[in-house]
């Protein structure tokens, strides 16, 4: 049986007061129509069409290969707004499921339980419905002696009984698709709105006789759709705590959970225990029994297993295993840490890749640098990389010890087992085993390296 996905993304969302169309706002990282597309992918079998209308460019842009587009156009509600996807898709799908795109907290078992409904419903509708106290400006559901669905009443016509009915509609539906086509082109126009309205199809069916099934949802939080700023806090307040509820079932501990952001993409293994204060976001993918955290952020990373970072930012880097860093350590784009690295407070390193074993003191700053294993980095240790227009490489080699305070002034190479004297500024290459000292810095002895023992 194929079933077909339509996604309503054409309103103007105008009290959400923004320049972005309401479906790209994000919520954990990822826009709100993403959330619905990852949702639908468990309870349909083709792509999805979604309807667009304000910002279209901008979201037809967004979505490229992942859905189908049509464009409503002028727009005159929901009815109509699926009633754009009739050209694509009458006659070549069984069942479609219409929801909002502006509901990102809606899950896909909640959808597939949906789909399954209408499969056993020998009428052409199945529909999501909650019960609260709070109608939030929903319809209200009207069943029949027999609890089926009779009616969805909108609250801003519904009679002082009517609106004693704490059965909501939720917005998701699953349509018979050989039926639905039909019923579209019979809902009247609202005489108050001037529109056609989704909610009609219910009617329809059941004044033919035909049953209405509906589901009601256990989740409130579910159901929240975003009409406002407010509404988009809300959703991502729920949002971080559904994440980081599942990673900590997945074996990944908190400390202060409700302190801890973590979005959509984050990976992160067992036994890895993130601190307060902490900020997971992008592609990051954290290994297995790390200590990350306290007051840490974390974009588009890799980190092995086994790290520990302290009060650091790390932005496009890659940690091997055993790292520790910080505090107040900053990682930025390209920076790579091989095995059982060390990087000190302050310390600061950009697209440049430190090999095994390598200690970095604090206040230092590498950039563009290739260093090798075993190498030691003294405190206050800077590659001045940036001539103005271009910048340059430095090449360390392994076994190597750079003073406090020394300057590598690159293009520059250091050969392995040499050292540089506390306060050097070194502007030529430095050949291997040899000590240079002063500024400019000059050789004034030959060393005999100590082999470290592997």
């Amino acid at each position: 049986m194929k079933v077909t996905a339509v996604l309503l993304a054409a309103g103007q969302g105008t009290r959400m007061k923004s320049n972005l169309p309401k479906v790209l706002h994000p919520v954990a990282g990822k826009p709100m129509i993403w959330h619905a597309l990852n949702a639908i992918q468990k309870s349909t079998t083709e792509k999805p069409v979604v309807v667009v209308g304000h910002g279209a460019e901008e979201v037809i842009h967004y979505l490229g290969d992942s859905a189908q587009t049509v464009l409503q156009d002028p727009q005159l509600g929901t009815g109509h707004a699926v009633l754009q996807a009739e050209a694509l898709l009458k006659g070549k799908t069984d069942l479609i499921v219409v929801c909002y795109s502006d509901m990102p907290l809606l899950r896909g078992e909640t959808l597939q339980k949906l789909v399954e409904t209408q499969k056993n419903n020998k009428g052409p509708i199945s529909m999501l419905t909650v019960v609260s106290d709070d109608p939030r400006g929903f319809g209200r559901i009207i069943r029949k002696s027999d609890g089926t669905v009779e009616a969805i009443v909108e609250e801003y016509v519904a009679t002082a009984e009517q609106l004693q009915v704490k059965e909501l509609n939720v917005g998701g539906y699953c349509f018979d698709a050989n039926w639905l086509w039909d019923a579209l082109h019979r809902i009247p126009k609202n005489p108050k709105k001037g529109e056609y309205y989704l909610t009609d199809a219910v009617e329809l069916a059941s004044k033919e006789g035909l049953p209405v099934q509906a589901i009601v949802m256990d989740d409130l939080e579910e159901t929240i759709g975003v009409n406002t700023r407010v509404h988009l806090s809300e959703v991502e307040v729920a949002m971080k705590r559904r994440i980081n509820r599942e990673h900590m079932l997945n074996g990944v501990s908190m400390i202060d959970a409700d302190t801890v952001y973590i979005e959509a993409d984050v990976k992160i293994g067992r036994d890895t225990v993130i601190m307060p204060n902490t900020y997971l976001h992008g592609k990051t993918e954290i290994g297995e029994g790390n200590v990350i955290g306290p007051n840490t952020i974390i974009h588009d990373s890799k980190i092995g297993n086994g790290c520990k970072v302290l009060a650091s930012v790390l932005e496009g880097a890659w940690l091997e295993n055993d790292v520790d860093m910080g505090p107040f350590a900053r990682l930025r784009k390209g920076a790579h840490l091989g095995n059982h690295v060390h990087m000190g407070n302050f310390g600061e390193v950009k697209d440049s890749y430190l090999s095994d074993g390598v200690k970095m003191g604090h206040f230092s700053y590498i950039g563009n640098a290739q260093i090798g294993a075993n190498t030691n980095i003294g405190a206050g240790t800077i590659t001045c990389n940036y001539d103005g227009e271009k910048k340059h490489a430095t090449e360390i080699g392994e076994d190597v010890f750079i003073g406090s305070d020394t300057m590598l002034v690159a293009p520059l190479k250091i050969g392995a087992g040499a050292r540089t004297g506390a306060g050097a500024v070194v502007t030529k290459d430095v050949p291997e085993d040899t000590l240079v000292v002063g500024m400019p810095a000059r050789a004034i002895k030959k060393l005999e390296r100590k082999t470290k023992k592997k």
